[in-house]
């Protein structure tokens, strides 16, 4: 069974979940795609997209302990699932297939100078 198809904020959002490891929260998972991607969205809108993931089997969410800094609260991590690993392999292999022999400054998937690691 082929993996579901991404849209492209889904694409970034397992990304930054890739990127992030078990550092993998709502807010954590909006800086880093207000650093890397240079997106400018709500958290909400991450919260959606990270349910909609869930919803399709490709990431899982668990509740972490609570903290004394969130005064009690606990925070939610998500992780990627391997199916989730599947279909952003695919999205990637889509959009390097699409960019391969593409002028330089049209390349998406050239390496940026002026990102942070």
């Amino acid at each position: 069974m082929a993996p579901p198809t991404l849209g492209e904020f889904e694409q970034l959002v397992l990304l930054a979940l890739v990127r992030l490891g078990d550092q993998a929260y709502g807010i954590s998972i909006h800086g880093e795609l207000q650093r890397r991607a240079r997106r400018d969205v709500t958290v909400a809108a991450v919260y959606k997209t990270l349910e909609r993931l869930e919803d399709k089997g490709l990431a899982v969410s668990r509740v972490g302990e609570p903290t004394a800094e969130r005064g009690g609260r606990r925070k939610k991590y998500f992780s990627i699932q391997p199916a989730g690993r599947r279909a952003l392999a695919q999205a990637l292999a889509s959009l390097r297939r699409m960019t391969d022999g593409l002028p330089r400054e049209l390349d998406p998937l050239a390496p940026l100078t002026d990102v942070e690691p």
